[in-house]
């Protein structure tokens, strides 16, 4: 199994390219079955994608454009989300195990209870999204996305890992940070900065966070 590292997360990530598999081209991630597997599934342009009940195992979606997307109770297993532009998502009460999500734009994107467990989000597009209630129980990491005034409201994300993102105006509410890595960003205008209690940051970030703290306060720092 090939694994990636950021920080203090290793991800298992979707051995889709294993000797002897073999992913189906199909035209629809509808099934009767609500259940799909084995599957590659992309280059379509789309009015609306909407999913409920559905497991997706083994398989990448690649090059997808949907105006408006809507997924609940969704399982994902071992998938691959890549080059996509997911629109006026709702994503809620899902699972995602050993998942990629790459070079993917999901603006304004609302996820609703999404439970992660090894998953990384790479180079993707997340400005103004809110994640209400996500919880890691695995690995997860965010490497080289831009989360622009994204918020996080209720979520876990202890020992999840930050690397080099856009974290202007960023939001961070009530939940669990402990040992989140946020080393590696500017965290100079995050806010909800007194929610990020037993974070880790690396030298010189204290800078980064003073200022936030000054602005999110509205102090005025003046000479004699």
């Amino acid at each position: 199994m090939s694994t990636r590292t950021f920080g203090t997360a290793t991800i298992t990530l979707p051995d889709l390219d294993e000797p002897g598999l073999y992913l189906t081209g199909i035209d629809t991630l509808d099934n009767p079955r609500c259940a799909v597997q084995d599957f590659a599934f992309g280059d379509a342009d789309l009015r609306s994608l909407d999913l409920s009940d559905t497991r997706l195992v083994t398989g990448r979606i690649h090059g997808v454009r949907a105006q408006r997307v809507g997924f609940e109770n969704l399982n994902l297993h071992g998938v691959e989300i890549v080059g996509s532009d997911l629109r006026a998502v709702r994503w809620k009460e899902s699972k995602l195990t050993r998942v990629v999500i790459l070079d993917t734009k999901l603006l304004g994107a609302a996820l609703d209870g999404l439970v992660l467990d090894h998953v990384l989000f790479e180079n993707c597009r997340l400005d103004y999204a809110t994640f209400a209630k996500v919880r890691a129980t695995g690995p997860v990491a965010f490497a080289g996305c831009v989360l622009t005034e994204a918020t996080f409201t209720d979520c876990d994300l202890s020992d999840v890992v930050f690397s080099e993102c856009g974290l202007r105006l960023t939001g961070f509410g009530p939940g669990r940070y402990r040992d989140t890595d946020l080393r590696g960003n500017d965290l100079s205008t995050v806010r909800g900065i007194t929610h990020l209690t037993r974070v880790r940051i690396g030298p010189g970030q204290q800078h980064d966070l003073i200022q936030a703290l000054v602005t999110e306060l509205g102090i005025t720092v003046e000479g004699d």
